[in-house]
């Protein structure tokens, strides 16, 4: 039977990824951006808010939709899959979406006067540190993909494995203590693997708690009956880590990474809770939205840094800004996608069904 709520909760959160690197463009915190305006303090805290939990969230629904997807597929079938989705758009993506990100960021930050194919060619051979925020090889946004498929295929023994075995995992035994416990487990794999701040040892135990635990009927119904209470605890863990994040990390960095798993992993309780309650339904729209949100995750990057390039430059007020970035960005991803997904080569390439 397929879970609407996790499918609604997928798209949702591809969608907050259009505000969120907005805020990106104008953030006050210091990491830079292909495009940079002017500092403002409001886009810290929106950016605080989501981010500790924004990719564990969205690696744990992955982890759900294997699970579903192992379970009437063979290995074989599996695999087929995760190259077809995953591995073969983000070749293609690093080839042709990644350097048009750059190619703006060189003209804006280096003041680079070459043109398109120039830039394109230096995109593989510039010393570069990998965020390709001042031009340089990256794999911009699309790390989430290359993370994806690589935890797929170190996942996929032990899920194979448990799958074949007579033994059956007992969800009942995960009190609500327990479930929140659960949270440092992500938070001990952090160490592992951890490149420019995205660590794949803890996206792993995402994926792994997803399918595992989080793809468990029981395990959710706990969540629904407690997602009020839930929700009401993240909005006070939110509050306290936006407002004071900054100045605990200054002060102890163990005391900051407690605080950012509990936030975190609360958050993701909260929302699968209150998303198993209220958004367990389908409607011509959420299936559209449902349908283009792997799309939309690819291709909403490139509108955002070609809006925000000539944004930043040519309109005077930063409130405007950010509105005309928001907006049209939204509108070109959604026009772009709704043309690409009809000519069969991109279609295929990018996965845009």
């Amino acid at each position: 039977m397929r879970k609407h709520y996790i499918d609604n909760i997928r798209w949702i959160a591809v969608c907050l990824l259009f505000p969120y690197h907005t805020c990106m463009v104008f953030n006050a915190f210091g990491e830079g951006f292909y495009v940079k305006g002017a500092e403002l303090g409001f886009t810290n805290y929106f950016i605080g808010a989501l981010w500790p939990f924004m990719m564990p969230l969205l690696f744990l629904i992955s982890g759900i939709g294997s699970y579903y997807s192992l379970e009437k597929r063979s290995v074989k079938e599996y695999l087929a899959e995760r190259v077809d989705r995953i591995l073969i758009p983000l070749i293609f993506g690093v080839l042709l979406l990644a350097p048009f990100q750059t190619f703006f960021a060189e003209r804006f930050h280096n003041n680079y006067k070459g043109n398109y194919l120039q830039q394109y060619l230096s995109f593989f051979t510039k010393p570069t540190d990998l965020s390709g925020y001042t031009g340089g090889f990256t794999p911009a946004h699309l790390w989430f993909l290359l993370y994806l498929f690589v935890i797929s295929l170190v996942s996929l023994p032990l899920m194979n494995l448990i799958k074949k075995s007579s033994r059956r995992f007992n969800a009942d035994r995960f009190s609500l203590p327990l479930l929140i416990a659960l949270f440092i487990l992500p938070a001990v794999a952090q160490v592992v693997v951890d490149i420019d701040g995205k660590s794949l040892g803890e996206y792993l135990v995402w994926f792994l708690l997803g399918y595992f635990i989080f793809s468990k009927d029981e395990v959710v119904e706990k969540l629904k009956k407690n997602a009020v209470a839930l929700l009401i605890l993240t909005i006070v863990l939110m509050v306290v880590y936006v407002t004071y994040g900054f100045t605990i990390e200054k002060h102890s960095v163990i005391l900051y990474e407690l605080l950012y798993g509990i936030y975190a992993h609360i958050s993701i309780l909260a929302i699968l809770g209150m998303g198993s309650r209220y958004l367990e339904f389908t409607t011509s729209f959420t299936s559209f939205m449902l349908k283009s949100s792997f799309s939309v995750y690819l291709l909403h990057q490139q509108w955002i840094v070609l809006t925000a390039y000539f944004a930043v430059r040519y309109v005077g007020s930063i409130s405007l800004q950010v509105i005309i970035i928001l907006i049209s960005s939204i509108m070109l991803t959604y026009s772009s996608y709704c043309i690409f997904r009809r000519v069969p080569i991109v279609r295929r390439i990018f996965g845009l069904y």
